[in-house]
């Protein structure tokens, strides 16, 4: 399932799901005075703003993302650079909610003629184990069969917002590009955790390690699973290959596909972008609000500060690691550095192009044809089935 571009009618019908929300969960007097404080930057900063880097910018001076963007595509990222600069994080957790993504993706479903599929194959499923110490979302090609492949997916954020049902979208369109890749019955356990400031360090990662084990419960093993994240959902997953290999090397996966993780959690690598829709400030301020009392540079907590290279030797994947990212985003520096030093343990690619954040997963939504929005997926998909299907 690999639907199109969002529209500007999605658009509209995601503010209608928004604004039931934040009424129901902020308030009247909140949401009013947040839509009050960001007319400026509507009215007049953003449309200046976009004016000055697309029009009155000489086109060598541009960056690479400027000069290839869609207007579309400029409006949304200015946007969302705005929302994760300025918005408080408890009306900015609410854009991620199930009650948003949920029935806005049954929208986008039906609107691309998924209706039958909607009613008849539920194509994902919830699971709460162990009184809410597994939490997350099963989605899989045919439940009645084993899987041959499972990726064990946490979700980005900056530990502060985010949702599975937020990244269902792309999550149910990767199953889909793993069959075409030659998997037989791909399945995806994203999983869910607790937020800050509700929880701190190492309450998330005790979860996501509760979650590792609930898959390597189904898989019988660790050979048939990748694990992957994006933003803090792959400074996460970094953390339990450094717990796995601190405590139980043999159960280290196959693979891991990292998207822009956030490696270095509080750093001067760390750099604002032109481009980039991510702050470096608020970002290092949700990374001291999860660290909570450890020490920044604990290496379960910021694992790009793990020099030890005889504990990365022991947590690597078996068929190595790939990272993919872009050479515009505030973790660029960051991430070639750890990347640099794994490269000395084990197989390390660098899937590096001239986009944004996270890029296969905000091209889902952006890009402006077809190809453009599952390059992303099929790349980490096609890297996927050559580690484990072609070795």
């Amino acid at each position: 399932m690999l639907l199109g571009q969002v529209s500007w009618l999605d658009i509209f019908i995601f503010a209608i799901f928004l604004t039931w929300r934040l009424l129901r969960d902020v308030g009247i007097y909140g949401t009013v005075i947040c839509a009050i404080q960001a007319l400026p930057f509507l009215c007049w900063r953003m449309p200046i703003d976009i004016i000055k880097e697309r029009y009155l910018t000489k086109q060598n001076r541009q960056s690479a993302f400027t000069r290839r963007s869609t207007i579309f595509q400029t409006l949304v990222v200015a946007c969302t650079r705005y929302g994760f600069t300025y918005m408080p994080t408890r009306i900015g957790r609410v854009f991620f909610t199930k009650g948003v993504a949920l029935p806005f993706l049954r929208f986008r479903m039906f609107r691309h003629g998924y209706i039958w599929r909607l009613r008849h194959r539920p194509l994902w499923r919830e699971i709460n184990l162990n009184k809410g110490a597994v939490k997350g979302i099963w989605i899989v090609e045919d439940d009645t069969k084993k899987p041959d492949v499972v990726i064990y997916y946490c979700h980005g954020g900056g530990f502060a917002m985010g949702t599975c049902y937020f990244y269902l979208e792309f999550l149910v369109s990767w199953v889909t590009i793993l069959k075409e890749s030659g998997f037989s019955n791909p399945a995806i356990f994203a999983v869910e955790y607790t937020l800050i400031p509700e929880k701190t360090y190492p309450v998330q990662l005790q979860e996501i390690i509760s979650g590792y084990n609930h898959v390597l419960s189904i898989t019988g093993g660790p050979g048939k699973v990748v694990v992957s994240g994006d933003s803090a959902g792959g400074a996460l997953i970094l953390s339990l290959l450094l717990h796995v290999g601190n405590r139980c090397s043999q159960k280290r996966p196959s693979f891991a596909a990292l998207i822009s993780p956030w490696t270095h959690i509080v750093s001067k690598l760390n750099r604002d972008t032109p481009s980039d829709f991510l702050s470096v400030s608020r970002l290092h301020e949700y990374g001291r609000l999860y660290a909570g009392s450890e020490k920044l540079w604990n290496p379960m907590v910021s694992p790009g500060f793990c020099m030890d290279i005889s504990w990365w030797r022991k947590a690597m994947p078996v068929r190595g690691v790939h990272f993919y990212f872009s050479s515009e985003e505030i973790f660029c520096e960051s991430i070639r550095a750890l990347a640099k030093r794994l490269s000395g343990v084990g197989s390390v690619v660098c899937r590096e192009d001239e986009n944004l954040h996270a890029w296969p997963f905000a091209a889902l939504f952006l890009g402006a044809h077809q190809k453009e929005r599952g390059r992303g997926l099929r790349r980490i998909s096609s890297d996927i089935a050559a580690a484990l299907l072609h070795t």
